[in-house]
């Protein structure tokens, strides 16, 4: 008999969510962390009374998370408190002008006003049709599985008004952008966000614009940090008998023939099962956990040709004042030209660009109680994205240049004199990132994506060549981010209920 009904590799919000929702569908379910703290990317440690987010920094659209928590017969609200954040952002131009967009659309709509009256009826346009897509489509898009062609069609017959908006979600996010928006200023204040799928405008989704229109429906700050969300999964689950092992780092995943059987920890010790879910990065479960010898051969050159993400230094800071900032979120931004250049001509050159969109989060804004009374913490991306292996050097030995660089970026675009008031200061690179996480390269967002690797052209979360292998997380339908990866737990558990159940 085996050990478990299910063993889940990686504490992510996709492991956390697939293994809560078989626990409570009586799966007697383990849950195996490397590291000595759950979450993955979004996660929170501790410093000299500080508490920094790894790396996820706000939640937005909720509808997954609040699935979940019905899907467990529970309240999201006694696992999870969270802090509505508004504006949702602040901006700094090129020029140096400063200006936000509120969370309301109307009062939205009166800045666009202010800054270019050209482009109110564009953004009215695209914030309607936005909005009835999201109304729509969210339960499609979000926890729908799209594993293959069949199960794409279904969604489609199910919901026929995916076809009225697919040509949008086709285009690239630079030309969604030029299609509503004419004025230079409010195109870079909403091109910025491909990145947050890991991709310049030319070339990212489309998709991602209109899932950042989600933000004017509220985005939110979980009480104590990021690590809140997947404690709260955690904490769900355990009430019906998860188990969660921390500091626990498998090594193999352990096969019958071609059928999983449970895995190899680094200590040498097995655990069995006859469902093994991995929250890892594809390319890692596959070729280094179940390994190329066990995988025909057109498996291992599909997963072999995925790119990873793109990694991004992340630099937490310490201070003893309040910032003067007006915003959960300040983005320093240049125009999608720049954007496009920094990748074209720097970061798929392995060159650390001079300037780029800068990312600055203002926790504390949101909850005091990161930072000793009187204090405040920043985390912010400097120059984004940088290489993992910088040409003709590496990290470790330039990461004193970096945060002295970072330290002068603020002064000068954000916040003049700040130098004076940082009590403490860390620069995590992507070679940190990938010894503390494990993530092959630094990447942030698991494989890269664009409109060639999204949905059912990712990574099944059904293992094709091993039965009894099923993937969840940022490598599978949807990508990186807190809400995509709850809900490709959702999709997953749900494949796992359906064959076993």
């Amino acid at each position: 008999m085996a050990d478990y009904d299910a063993i889940v590799i990686g504490a992510g919000l996709g492991g956390l969510t697939t293994a809560s929702l078989l626990s409570k569908n009586g799966f007697k379910t383990l849950v195996l962390e490397q590291s000595d703290i759950i979450g993955g990317c979004c996660s929170t440690y501790e410093s000299q009374g500080y508490r920094f987010d790894v790396g996820a920094s706000i939640v937005e659209i909720l509808h997954p998370m609040e699935r979940f928590f019905e899907l467990m017969g529970k309240r999201r609200e006694d696992y999870i408190e969270l802090l509505p954040c508004d504006p949702i952002y602040s901006f700094i131009t090129e020029d140096g002008r400063r200006f936000s967009y509120p969370t309301d659309v109307d009062e939205t709509t009166k800045v666009i006003e202010s800054i270019a009256p050209e482009d109110v009826e564009g953004w009215k346009k695209f914030a309607s049709l936005g909005f009835e897509m999201i109304d729509r489509m969210m339960d499609a898009m979000m926890l729908s599985p799209m594993k293959t062609v069949p199960e794409a069609m279904r969604m489609v017959i199910k919901n026929p008004e995916a076809m009225r908006f697919l040509p949008l979600l086709m285009r690239t996010h630079q030309a969604v952008t030029r299609k509503y928006y004419r004025n230079p200023v409010i195109q870079s204040s909403v091109a910025f966000q491909s990145y947050f799928a890991g991709a310049p405008p030319e070339i990212g989704s489309g998709i991602f614009g209109f899932i950042a229109l989600t933000e004017h429906l509220g985005i939110y700050y979980p009480r104590g940090g990021m690590i809140s969300i997947p404690e709260g999964l955690a904490r769900a689950g355990e009430e019906h008998g998860l188990e969660v092992r921390t500091g626990r780092k498998v090594e193999k995943i352990l096969l019958d023939g071609r059928k999983a059987r449970g895995v190899l920890l680094e200590d040498g010790s097995e655990i069995t099962s006859d469902i093994v879910v991995s929250n890892v990065n594809a390319k890692v479960a596959y070729l280094k956990m179940v390994g190329p010898e066990n995988l025909p051969r057109w498996a291992v050159k599909a997963i072999s040709s995925y790119r990873h993400s793109m990694p991004c230094p992340m630099i937490y800071v310490g201070l003893d004042t309040k910032p003067d900032l007006e915003a959960h979120h300040t983005v320093v931004t240049g125009s999608i030209e720049a954007m496009n250049k920094v990748w074209n001509d720097y970061y798929t050159k392995d060159l650390i660009p001079s300037t780029a969109m800068s990312l600055i989060c203002w926790p504390t804004e949101a909850d005091p109680s990161l930072a000793p009374e009187g204090h405040h913490i920043l985390n912010f991306l400097c120059n984004a994205p940088a290489p993992y292996a910088p040409l003709g050097d590496n990290w470790d030995r330039i990461k004193g240049w970096y945060r002295e660089e970072a330290i002068k970026s603020l002064e000068r675009v954000v916040l003049p004199g700040i130098r004076d008031h940082i009590t403490y200061m860390e620069v995590s690179t992507p070679l940190d990132f990938e010894r503390r996480l494990l993530s092959p390269q630094g990447s942030i967002y698991g494989l890269f994506s664009d409109m060639t690797s999204l949905a059912l052209f990712r990574p099944h979360a059904r293992s094709r060549v091993v039965d009894g292998l099923y993937l969840t997380g940022s490598s599978t339908h949807l990508g990186g981010g807190v809400p995509t990866t709850i809900a490709s737990g959702i999709i997953t558990s749900g494949y796992i209920l359906k064959d076993r159940g």
